[in-house]
């Protein structure tokens, strides 16, 4: 009975197996059969028994490193090794031979060769990069393999595509990772000298400068300061010629090649051209000539004669003279000459050096030890300015209009603020939009029962005033004041200078505020504005919760009576009162007397204090909120015999002031008592 095909059931290890090839070892090389390769493998692609293949890519210990692939582990990982070739040059009377240096770089990752030579000077030949990054094959007969890194090491000769390069030194990096991986490593070894080279130094050495009296070596002073300049804040003083006056000049000291540039600062509306450099760049002499020199005057060469050779070697040249008796000597300016304090000579001109910047002051600190740097005032004292004054207000359009319409030919609108606008414009539930509820003051009997909503906008700072409808009072209601700025009074109309307008600082419930003429006392706000002011007390001072407490503690030698006062109102000593009875505000029945008394209550004695027995608690203390609110005719009125009932109009500015529902039921008074006397629990 056969086995069921399962795993671990069947030996055949064919099964599941589909190649079958036969790898070709023999084969004809020019014509002679011969042994191809002996690592090719048997059937299908299998090992034959004891065969072992050699690895593609270069083979690290197991222990090096992490189980990451080599182009993880070893990513810009590159061994540099030092090499030499010896390039054949026929037909040269200078040798047969030139030895070239080369880099080897051996990238860990991929086994990849690059091969460099460095760039040397007049050497003739085209250099750089030799062999660019690439897989090298190894020499035949085992072209089917690739160089690895075992195939390195110090004192070998390794051939790339037939060119045989010695290796003689490696850099430190590659030393150690090759004793890592278990490669011996032979002694380093010298590269020969090139003999060409050598050729060239040694002429070079045996030549003379044909003018030894002629050198100038300002290269060293370029490279060492090239872009470095010292800057001097200057002074011209030209005020005591006609038409003349003080002016300020920058120097540039370039330090490269000791030449100096002189700008002029041209202030605004000087009534001169402005120039771009007031001297040009150049040496600047100490003592200036007398005048204009000729063409070819100033030279520092004279040429003797100019001579010619035979016409089969012609060489043409020109003999100097050795000792330049023509020569002008002139003392140019240096940078040990330039300091704060000194006088120059620019051509005539007597610069004053009066202030330099920060990087001059560091070179003169490192190379002369200079420290003191005192600037010297160069400014001219300023000229009274002229107080530029417009003409008063014409009347037409708005302030800002006319005053627009002086400060240029063209008149241009006013710019309103519109990052104000944007901020403080209505958006969403925001508002942005302070209301009160407000009285007219007045003395006509028609109009003290008037209410207004008086709407301060934060976008603009503009202010609407509306009076709400009310049917059958004789008074037509609606739109008091369109949105509009409103000034303050007691300003000038007709003047130069920009009104002031009511602010929203000068807006809090008690203000009397002027409107046109008119006296509006507010009385009320809603719940945004007294939100909005207590959120901006910086703003708002008068909703400031820190100044309400301030002025509790100014009353701190009445400490212990207000603490006996909200004792006697917990009755239940839970640290807590109701709100209504911490609002009510009582006095004694006297202090009550008193009041009505000075304001000349049209009551008699008996009346007044029949009165005042009815709104009397037990301790003899009246309420004089409600006592006087009851008095208030217009607020209790006598009764109507008939209720009328009416629809009131609506709109969107109409607000009836009355205040808004107060959320908090109870007050914890010792909290308010250890924040304003520092009263602690008994």
């Amino acid at each position: 009975m056969a086995l069921p095909l399962l795993p671990g059931n069947s030996f055949n290890r064919n099964v599941g197996k589909e190649k079958f090839h036969k790898s070709q070892h023999w084969g004809f090389c020019n014509n002679v059969g011969m042994l191809v390769s002996e690592d090719k493998p048997g059937i299908g692609g299998e090992l034959l028994l004891g065969q072992k293949t050699k690895p593609k890519y270069s083979a690290f210990p197991k222990e090096m490193g992490s189980d990451a692939p080599s182009w993880v582990a070893f990513d810009k990982q590159v061994l540099s090794f030092d090499a030499y070739l010896e390039d054949e040059v026929p037909d040269k009377s200078q040798g047969n031979y030139r030895i070239r240096r080369y880099k080897i770089y051996f990238y860990l990752e991929d086994d990849t060769i690059q091969v460099n030579e460095p760039e040397l000077k007049n050497s003739g030949m085209p250099q750089g990069t030799s062999i660019r990054r690439q897989r090298i094959s190894l020499p035949p007969p085992d072209e089917d393999q690739f160089y690895t890194v075992h195939h390195f090491n110090i004192n070998i000769d390794v051939i790339f595509y037939g060119r045989t390069f010695k290796i003689y030194d490696c850099d430190t990096f590659t030393k150690n990772f090759l004793k890592k991986i278990g490669v011996k490593l032979n002694p380093p070894g010298q590269c020969p000298e090139d003999p060409y080279m050598k050729i060239r130094r040694e002429t070079l050495d045996c030549m003379k400068p044909l003018r030894p009296y002629e050198s100038f070596d300002t290269l060293k002073q370029f490279l060492e300061y090239d872009r470095k300049v010292l800057r001097f804040f200057c002074l011209w003083d030209d005020s005591a010629t006609l038409f003349g006056d003080r002016r300020e000049l920058i120097l540039h000291y370039f330090l490269s090649d000791d030449t100096i540039e002189v700008k002029e600062v041209m202030p605004h509306n000087s009534g001169r051209d402005a120039m771009s450099l007031f001297l040009q760049r150049r040496k600047l002499p100490k003592y200036g000539p007398p005048g204009v020199c000729q063409p070819g005057q100033v030279t520092d060469r004279t040429v003797l004669n100019i001579y010619g050779g035979l016409k089969e070697n012609r060489v043409d040249g020109y003999l100097l003279d050795k000792y330049k008796l023509g020569k002008l000597d002139q003392e140019f300016y240096k940078d040990s000459d330039l300091f704060i304090g000194a006088t120059i000579n620019v051509w005539g001109r007597k610069v004053l050096l009066c202030d330099c910047d920060e990087f001059t002051k560091t070179y003169y600190k490192t190379k002369y030890g200079i420290e003191n740097f005192t600037s010297i005032p160069c400014k001219a004292p300023p000229l009274p300015k002229i107080e530029r004054k417009f003409p008063p207000y014409t009347g037409f359009g708005s302030e800002e209009d006319s005053l627009r319409s002086c400060i240029g030919l063209v008149p241009t609108p006013h710019q309103r603020d519109f990052k104000k606008f944007m901020e403080k414009d209505s958006y969403g539930n925001i508002s942005n939009t302070l209301r009160f509820f407000a009285k007219l003051i007045t003395h006509k009997c028609a109009d003290v029962d008037r209410m207004f909503v008086i709407s301060y906008f934060l976008s603009d700072d503009t202010i609407s005033v509306f009076e709400p409808i009310e049917r059958n009072s004789g008074i037509t209601g609606g739109k008091f004041l369109k949105r509009i700025r409103v000034k303050k009074p007691g300003q000038e109309v007709f003047k130069s200078e920009l009104s002031e307008y009511i602010k929203a600082e000068e807006l809090y419930i008690g203000a009397t505020v002027n409107v046109n003429g008119y006296l509006f006392l507010l009385l009320n706000a809603d719940e945004y504005t007294l939100n909005y002011m207590e959120t901006n007390s910086d703003m708002f001072p008068m909703s400031s919760i820190e100044l309400i407490l301030q002025k509790l503690k100014e009353e701190e030698s009445k400490s212990r009576e207000i603490k006996q006062v909200f004792t006697a109102a917990d009755c239940r000593h839970t640290k807590m009162v109701d709100y209504n009875t911490f609002r009510k505000k009582v006095l004694p029945s006297k202090d009550i007397r008193r009041l009505c008394k000075s304001f000349r209550l049209p009551l008699s004695d008996d009346l007044l204090g029949s009165i005042l027995s009815g709104f009397e608690d037990s301790e003899k203390q009246i309420n004089y909120e409600s006592f006087f609110c009851a008095l208030n005719w217009r607020i209790n009125p006598m009764p109507e015999l008939e209720a009328t009932l009416y629809t009131k109009e609506r709109c969107e500015d109409e607000w009836l002031g009355m205040p808004s529902p107060i959320p908090v039921k109870y007050i914890n008074y010792m909290r308010l008592l250890k924040d304003v006397f520092g009263l602690e629990e008994e």
